[in-house]
């Protein structure tokens, strides 16, 4: 492990960076993201820290592309170190401080091919849960209509089927039906 340690709090248009070298903090500024790609290109190794969030696997993989030993920081840990009010420049010093601790678990960083493959997931996750939802909605819009179908995926669609095909009930041939349907 390298002598400098690195605290990075990352948002999403600015990057607090805090450098100590040994336990003595050396500086603590705000970059753009743009700013601190560069730094991570144009610094020698060291060992930087980011607390785990949205972006931090992007910083995680462009740190260990620049050669530096990067690390990843659970919140709760983070929190946990911090010694004053939540702040950027506090937050990003109490990251660096998790670097001293003894027996610190580390998060493993992900590779790019493992958050296309987490966000494929996530979509798809997404889209069942999205479309679970749409079903019991018109399940429940066309019971206010006194018209019960199969609470099923394929026992939905053919019972709304047979609803719109149903010429004795009394149920206007809507867009909205429509789009169901099709």
């Amino acid at each position: 492990m390298h002598r400098t340690k690195v605290g990075v709090d990352l948002a999403k248009n600015i990057i607090q960076v805090c450098t100590l070298h040994g336990k003595k903090v050396t500086s603590n500024v705000e970059m753009s993201t743009d700013e601190f790609s560069l730094w991570l290109a144009q610094s020698k190794p060291v060992t930087v820290a980011f607390e785990a969030c949205s972006t931090s696997n992007y910083w995680y993989q462009q740190a260990i592309k620049s050669g530096h030993d990067a690390r990843l920081i659970s919140a709760k840990l983070v929190k946990a170190v911090r010694q004053n009010q939540k702040t950027d420049k506090n937050d990003a010093l109490a990251i660096a401080q998790t670097l001293f601790l003894p027996e610190v678990s580390f998060i493993n960083g992900k590779s790019i091919e493992q958050q296309q493959l987490q966000s494929i997931q996530r979509l798809r996750e997404l889209a069942i849960k999205s479309q679970n939802a749409s079903q019991k909605q018109i399940v429940s819009l066309l019971l206010e209509l006194n018209i019960r179908l199969p609470n099923t995926q394929g026992g939905i669609l053919r019972g709304l089927e047979g609803v719109l095909e149903d010429g004795e009930i009394n149920l206007s041939d809507t867009a909205f039906f429509k789009v169901v349907v099709a």
